[in-house]
């Protein structure tokens, strides 16, 4: 609902002098493939009145996809939304997806030789699914060609406002973002500050460590050592164990495998793949490793966690 209510008004705003509402130097509509009332996850529902087949693709320069909260639900959706993708695609419409509909592109196979923004929470899933995809990493939002695609949130504003730079000109892209109480707009490539904003790092060594965090997070899969990491960085293996000692109390193969933890962790809770799926997304090859490492952290096992959640929503429902 955020990226969806974000990307509205901030067209709304460049759509017309003041704040009238009215359509005027650019225009939108929304649209379903058959009419239906869209509940989001925060319970708030949309009536959508018009379909595919009620508008003239030509007249549109865009199609812009939300994605739900769940990327597995992108994927399963039927394959009349493939259908619909692929003919807007063939108009010479602009796809733009935002937040996990990258995954709904993905799997109509409308991404092949694109580069793709995503959510940071979801980059590890989509890169298992989709590995041949190559992932705009730590990006907003990025352009390519036919193919836009935007990590979600806030972001959504941003983009929003580079599409109306271009149609509309800066000045009207940028009307209203002091209404929205937003204090400018942010480059595809801004490193959000929030991401590690629980992190207290030494300023003298903030550069090493947060960049080495950085990698981190973007190579959960993969199976370097914290050595290549270091030789990254330019600095020793042992100067970076000694950043992370000062900062952390913990080593960087220590902070690493904690942070790679966390990651399972949330996804038992927020997905249903496989226990050996997830495991892929953080480079563990042994379930069975996982299982003993996760419930030493947790003080749970992996399948525990998933049962007492799905219990939870159930009784909540």
């Amino acid at each position: 609902m955020l990226p969806f209510a974000g990307f509205l008004d901030k067209l709304r705003f460049s759509a017309d002098e003041e704040d009238y509402s009215k359509q005027q130097y650019c225009s939108w509509q929304i649209i379903a493939p058959t009419p239906c009332h869209q509940q989001s996850s925060n319970g708030v529902s949309i009536e959508v009145t018009s379909t595919i087949a009620d508008i003239e693709l030509t007249d549109f320069d865009y199609l812009v996809v939300f994605g739900g909260r769940s990327a597995r639900s992108c994927q399963q959706l039927p394959q009349q939304y493939h259908h619909i993708l692929h003919a807007v695609a063939a108009k010479g419409v602009t796809l733009v997806s935002i937040d996990n509909g990258c995954f709904l592109l993905a799997e109509a196979g409308l991404l092949k030789q694109h580069k793709v923004a995503v959510h940071w929470r979801h980059v590890q899933e989509f890169r298992a699914a989709y590995p041949s995809i190559e992932v705009a990493s730590e990006q907003l939002f990025c352009i390519d060609n036919k193919r836009i695609s935007c990590a979600g949130g806030n972001a959504a504003i941003d983009l929003a406002v580079e599409l109306l730079a271009r149609h509309c000109g800066r000045t009207k892209a940028l009307k209203g973002l002091a209404d929205m109480l937003v204090d400018e707009a942010r480059e595809q490539r801004h490193q959000l500050k929030s991401l590690n904003a629980n992190i207290q790092i030494n300023n003298t060594a903030s550069r090493h460590v947060g960049r080495a965090i950085s990698l981190m997070r973007q190579q959960l899969a993969s199976t370097d050592t914290i050595d290549v990491l270091a030789l990254k960085l330019a600095i020793s293996r042992r100067q970076l164990d000694r950043l992370f000692k000062d900062n952390f109390s913990q080593t960087a193969r220590e902070y690493w495998a904690e942070m790679r933890l966390q990651h399972i962790h949330w996804r038992l809770i927020n997905s249903d793949h496989s226990l050996q799926h997830l495991a892929d997304e953080v480079a563990i090859s042994d379930v069975s490793y996982l299982c003993k490492v996760f419930r030493k952290r947790f003080g749970t096992s992996p399948h525990a966690l998933r049962r007492s959640k799905l219990i939870a929503r159930a009784n909540s429902n």
